[in-house]
């Protein structure tokens, strides 16, 4: 089938993958990404398959392919981390991988004989640092994939907060009862380019549920019980890893332990200026300016340089500079009250609570809409003319400021997420608010 596919196939596989999840502007890189992942009849199933999670039935008919051409195609692709499919309501559901989470992690996470890793690698790094941060982080997004998870021993006793279970690691993984543990896609990428510095192992990058199964299933990850995951925790502890899991309260998928040196996230911050890559912890580091003896540790262990040692003038005693956290970019991770063997640092409750989505419909309908691809979430068939005519006017209205704004507001939020629920539920599509 491959000479009726059109020559211009990556160019609308690009269009297709930019209208998923997260934006991915076109240059080069991406380019040579798309030639070098995918063949031209697998570029061409996503090209027709629907933007959401659709049975092998439904994608069959949409796509026109025969059942046989398509099992083999969505298998290979599957393999490769390029569609994700996930058994639930008593069905296998397909649907594209966005660039991230997904075609970058996947492509990272895959091993054995035979992988252009050090190629794919070296695209990846291309590509990175410039689009796409650009063109995900630089319009005052609000919604991120992600969200950071403090080291709960940090916080500060005298708080008196409650700590709730999705903000605590422990708490996450007790939740669930099926896990993976792969290699980190950014730390295998930065060994690749001779830039990973820690020896923090490759095999890193944790996931639970419906995520675990998806990866065991297609080779992407290894796995592992409960007590190897808690063990897992407890060496990233150890080793002073950033904890940043998925940007939900409920059936949280996955979990990431972040170094400053490999993590895309933490450079994200750090190297590039992007502090909304990743939403922080309800908890901020302070120091106690009692107990500080100015070491320094705090600051060296900070990933995203968020704690300045500022001299003290004059001098206390023998200390002679003192902690300052920039409270515009700490993300309450408690790294660096690890680090602090006085105890001096530790997290305390922010003065406005940082707005977690409460399930993965919710995370993926805030981000769609705070990135303009929502309308192809709610009218996902492509090769429907209708639909198509429809994405285009709702499309435009979802980018109005206006209505962007008022929609992703703390007043209309809740009534917009509501009903964006009750839309999906009266399409039989209920199951999806159990992810």
């Amino acid at each position: 089938m491959g000479h009726l596919v059109g020559k211009d196939v990556y160019r609308r596989l690009w269009k297709k993958v930019d209208g998923l999840t997260m934006r991915t502007p076109w240059n080069k890189a991406f380019h040579d990404i798309l030639k070098e992942l995918y063949s031209p009849d697998e570029a061409d199933v996503i090209v027709k398959m629907p933007y959401g999670a659709s049975t092998f039935e439904r994608v069959a008919r949409i796509t026109k392919y025969s059942d046989v051409k398509l099992r083999k195609i969505l298998d290979q692709l599957c393999k490769k981390g390029l569609v994700i499919d996930f058994f639930t309501n008593n069905h296998y559901h397909y649907m594209p991988s966005p660039m991230v989470i997904g075609i970058f992690e996947f492509t990272m996470m895959r091993t054995g004989e035979g992988l252009n890793s050090e190629g794919w690698a070296r695209l990846f790094s291309q590509y990175f640092p410039g689009a796409f941060y650009a063109g995900n982080l630089s319009h005052g997004e609000t919604t991120s994939l992600m969200r950071t998870v403090p080291h709960d021993e940090m916080i500060r006793p005298s708080s008196h907060v409650e700590v709730l279970d999705y903000e605590k690691a422990t708490s996450i993984i007790e939740s669930h009862d099926k896990f993976s543990i792969g290699y980190c896609s950014c730390r295998h990428e930065k060994s690749h380019m001779n830039e990973k510095e820690c020896d923090v192992p490759l095999e890193s990058c944790t996931a639970f549920s419906y995520a675990a199964d998806y990866l065991i299933r297609n080779n992407l990850a290894k796995e592992v019980s409960k007590s190897e995951m808690l063990e897992h925790l407890a060496r990233s502890k150890e080793m002073g890893l950033v904890l940043n899991a998925d940007n939900v309260q409920k059936n949280v998928a996955f979990m990431c332990h972040c170094c400053g040196c490999c993590c895309n996230v933490l450079l994200g911050i750090r190297k590039y200026g992007y502090d909304n890559v990743v939403i922080t912890s309800n908890y901020i580091a302070q120091p106690d300016e009692q107990d500080c003896i100015g070491c320094g540790k705090c600051a060296e262990a900070c990933p995203i340089n968020a704690i300045e040692m500022k001299p003290l003038t004059p001098p206390i005693g023998k200390k002679k500079k003192q902690a300052v956290v920039d409270m515009s970019i700490c993300i309450g991770c408690g790294v660096c009250a690890l680090s602090c063997k006085k105890k001096a640092m530790s997290l305390v409750p922010r003065k406005q609570r940082a707005l977690h989505p409460e399930t993965t419909f919710q995370r993926v309908i805030l981000q769609c809409l705070d990135r303009g691809t929502l309308q192809n979430q709610i009218f996902d068939n492509p090769q429907s003319i209708s639909q198509s005519v429809m994405r285009a006017i709702v499309g435009a209205f979802f980018k109005l400021p206006p209505v962007k704004r008022a929609l992703l507001s703390d007043t209309l939020r809740s009534t917009f997420l509501k009903a964006m629920e009750s839309g999906v539920k009266l399409q039989g599509k209920g199951w999806l608010m159990d992810m």
